[in-house]
Parts: structure tokens; sequence; C-alpha cells
């Protein structure tokens, strides 16, 4: 039996094109989600395993859909094989049930974390080169430099509480207290 196995990382029409390809396929079986081929937890990758027994083939479309971590290719592979069963990709015609197919998918995964490695070491890259540059990742301050300095003014001196600046500013209580703890002249009583 064909079963099939189609994923994206975030788009349900990718996720559609690829079943669509499937059916092509004569998959008798399709399971489908969305997540990425890093992620480890993919319920619908686990059930379709499931469904294999001897002399299934499970279908995807491209390599990387099944892992993009070697040794978890190399684990769902070796998963695949104790159940007699094959693996076969539709964009590198990769059969599993063929030595030269079994060598290809490991020379293709081997290449598939090459990519996420380098993929990693750019993004560390462009965010120390950012860092260097003055910019700061994560979120955008709540609040501007002169609300910060005004919530100051109201709460040191007693005229407001830090709850009523919060709401006055509509923002969390935290995100004032945590502004009032970063300033010298704030004792907390």
């Amino acid at each position: 039996m064909l079963i099939g196995y189609a994923n994206a990382p975030n788009d349900d029409q990718e996720t559609a094109t690829r079943e669509f390809a499937l059916k092509q396929a004569r998959c008798k079986k399709i399971f489908s989600e969305i997540a990425s081929g890093g992620q480890r937890d993919r319920p619908q990758l686990m059930r379709a395993l499931d469904q294999l027994r001897a002399g299934d083939v499970l279908v995807l479309g491209k390599l990387d859909r099944l892992s993009r971590l070697l040794k978890n290719l190399l684990k769902i592979m070796e998963r695949i094989d104790r159940l007699s069963a094959s693996f076969h990709s539709l964009a590198k015609a990769i059969e599993t049930a063929t030595p030269a197919g079994r060598m290809m998918m490991q020379m293709i995964g081997s290449f598939g974390e090459f990519e996420r490695s380098m993929i990693r070491e750019r993004t560390r890259a462009g965010l120390e080169s950012a860092r260097k540059q003055g910019h700061i990742g994560g979120r955008k301050p709540k609040l501007d430099a002169y609300q910060q300095q005004e919530i100051v003014a109201m709460v040191i001196p007693g005229q407001k509480t830090t709850a009523e600046t919060a709401r006055l500013f509509n923002i969390h209580p935290a995100t004032a207290s945590r502004l009032l703890d970063s300033q010298p002249q704030h004792v907390k009583g």
C-alpha cells in the first residue's frame, strides 16, 4: 500500500498542493499537517509510520519533509526498514527499496543537515552584525523615553501607584514595575 505524508512549515495551500501530488501518485492513505521538517513532534508523521506494514511504501513529495536532521532522518528510515517497508520521494525519485536509493537518501539527508547548519550560522552572523550596528533584537519597547519619565515622575513622589500608571499608559503592571526597579532612586517599600 502507498501511504502519503504531506507537510508544510506554515501554509495550508502548500499542504493541499502536496496532498494533490500524493493523490496523483495513487496513495491510499494520506496524512498531512503543518509542521517544519526540523520539528520532532509531528503527530501525523507518527500516525503514517504506525500505518506502515511489510511491503508498504511511505511516499513524500520531498525528502526534507521527512526530516531536516540527518540523525532523525536515519532513525525514521531505520524504523521503515525494520517494518520491511520502504520510502519513496516524488521530487528526487528516491526509492529506498534499492541499495542505490538508500545511499542516495543518506547523501541527500547529509546535504539537508549541512544546509540547516549553514542557515543557523548565517542567522547567528546576521544577528551579531546587527548588534554591532546598535540594533537590538526582540520586541520594541512598549514605552518611549518620555512615557518612561512620566511614569517615574508619577510613582516615585507618590502621586500615583504602579498599578494606576499601568492602567493610564495601557501596559501590564509588571512592565511598570520593571521600569521602576531599574531606577536608582526607587526603593521598594
